[in-house]
């Protein structure tokens, strides 16, 4: 006897249709399953044998030949248990396929069995309701997650017994119910604020302008200084997340196996932290079927690397393709992913190898050869993508000792959603063009046109620092920022010095 029954995977976040086929002819007890599975899909025959018998139903002796279609694409993960006991179920006679019909089938199986959560429910969820299939079978631990897509009628099972209870009519369970705007509204707060930091108003100054420009940044100071403080609350001023940007963000997060339970939507923006231990794989992505790295983690966020230099050149240089392209490209010998990278970039970095250069209170014992050693560490060419280079000086106790709180988040991030309204204005007939950071030379052109003394001072900052071309562009870009914040429609000369002074690591005295 034949059976069918539709299950999905995932290849990046983009859902696609398996159907798997159960076919149970007479014959030597055997069991054949096709179509490209992995270790643990193969595996599944262990445990849907035992789930099958604990819930006192027979696992049927004959010749058994499951096909998971299309053949040609590899199959992984445990997620195809449950449509697997349910095919041997209906094929055998124990299980009326009418009902089974209308249903993806999702789940991994314990041996007694009761049902795990698996990875990209969202995605698994979107691609459903594109497909036309009606209803959604899951493990109940997903189920919160996979109602976020309407017109979808989700129904969460806690075990094989359940799941055949519910499809032959002898239980009924209510469809999940989720709405997306009120979990955003009650998961959109963040735990940090930039009231809780003490001085450092220049550097507070250039993390407001990276943020309402979506500009990336490297915070340059001595240990203590509050450069990984700085950072941590770079993500409570940037715009709130939109709804759509939340939904793209949980389905990176989803196919990672990071959401599940309260954490259904991910509607903060998200802050990733490697160590800088982290491979090239890590951070970019990677797997014999690719699984999204730090970089798409971050996406709609910020991604922030610690001790800058310490990580390995070749993982820093990884990072040059999703900085430019806003996504990474993982190719495999059968499969080539693309996921989303949109994220802004923050970097922390010592002045020199034992920290203390630039700190009026500690004595530096690096020489200048071990000073540039220790610089060289970040290339040229993705130094010149970070627009803004901020020194983050040691904070004197006076400032320390204030009882007073600095200026919260929300005030900050006001200014900032305003100057990104005037950037989305600006940009609203460019297609994934959202804020200045994304401008190429056209709409440099175009939007950052300077008069004859800006053009003169910003040509002196050119010749005096040795300036690329790619950094000429960042000023710019820094500056119609400034601009923005500043309610301006003509950039200024003193637009443009604020944004030259953001080159750091471009001054003769730092090389």
């Amino acid at each position: 006897m034949l059976s069918k029954v539709l299950s999905g995977s995932v290849i990046g976040i983009e859902a696609y249709l398996v159907e798997v086929e159960t076919d149970i002819s007479p014959g030597l007890p055997c069991y054949t399953l096709v179509g490209l599975p992995d270790n643990a899909v193969r595996e599944s025959r262990e445990r849907v044998c035992s789930a099958i018998g604990n819930i006192g139903l027979t696992f049927p002796l004959k010749r058994v030949t499951i096909n998971l279609a299309p053949a040609d694409r590899k199959k992984e993960g445990a997620a195809f248990d449950l449509p697997i006991a349910l095919g041997l179920l209906a094929a055998s006679g124990q299980l009326s396929s009418e009902r089974l019909a209308d249903f993806m089938v999702l789940g991994e199986l314990s041996l007694d069995g009761t049902l795990k959560p698996i990875q990209g429910a969202l995605p698994l969820a979107a691609g459903c309701r594109k497909l036309g299939i009606k209803g959604l079978l899951l493990p109940h631990e997903n189920a919160k997650e996979a109602a976020i897509i309407d017109e979808l009628e989700v129904i969460g099972i806690e075990s094989l017994d359940g799941a055949v209870a519910y499809l032959s009519g002898a239980k009924e369970i209510q469809p999940s119910r989720c709405d997306p705007a009120e979990l955003f509204n009650v998961t959109s707060r963040y735990q940090d604020d930039f009231s809780e930091v003490k001085g450092q108003e220049h550097a507070k100054r250039a993390l407001e302008v990276a943020a309402a420009g979506g500009h990336n940044v490297l915070l340059i100071g001595p240990p203590g200084a509050g450069k990984t403080m700085l950072a941590r609350r770079m993500v409570t001023i940037l715009p709130a997340l939109s709804l759509e940007e939340a939904l793209e963000t949980t389905r990176i997060h989803s196919v990672a196996g990071l959401t599940g339970g309260s954490q259904a939507l991910v509607a903060t923006r998200p802050f990733r932290n490697p160590h800088h231990t982290t491979s090239d794989a890590g951070l970019i992505g990677g797997g014999r079927i690719p699984k999204p790295g730090e970089v798409s983690l971050a996406h709609n966020g910020v991604l922030f690397l610690d001790e800058m230099p310490e990580f390995q050149k070749n993982v820093l240089e990884v990072l040059r393709q999703p900085l430019e392209d806003g996504e990474v490209t993982i190719i495999r010998s059968m499969i080539s992913v693309v996921y989303p990278a949109r994220f802004m970039l923050t970097c922390a970095m010592n002045p020199c190898p034992c920290g203390y250069l630039t700190d009026p209170n500690h004595s530096c014992k690096c020489t200048p050869a071990q000073i540039q050693r220790y610089l060289s560490h970040i290339s040229g060419p993705l130094l010149d993508r970070i627009d803004i280079h901020v020194e983050v000086p040691a904070v004197p106790f006076e400032h320390l000792a204030e009882k007073s709180p600095g200026e919260p988040s929300t005030a900050i991030r006001s200014r900032v959603e305003h100057a990104r309204e005037r950037q989305l204005e600006r940009f609203e007939a460019q297609e994934k063009i959202y804020c200045n950071a994304h401008m190429g030379r056209t709409l440099l052109r175009e939007h950052c046109s300077l008069d004859s003394e800006t053009t003169s001072l910003l040509r002196q900052a050119m010749s005096h620092f040795g300036l690329s071309a790619r950094a000429h562009d960042r000023i710019l870009k820094v500056s119609r920022t400034i601009t923005d914040l500043a309610g301006s429609t003509e950039i200024a000369p003193e637009h443009v010095a604020e944004a030259i002074q953001y080159r750091s690591l471009d001054r003769t005295a730092m090389r």
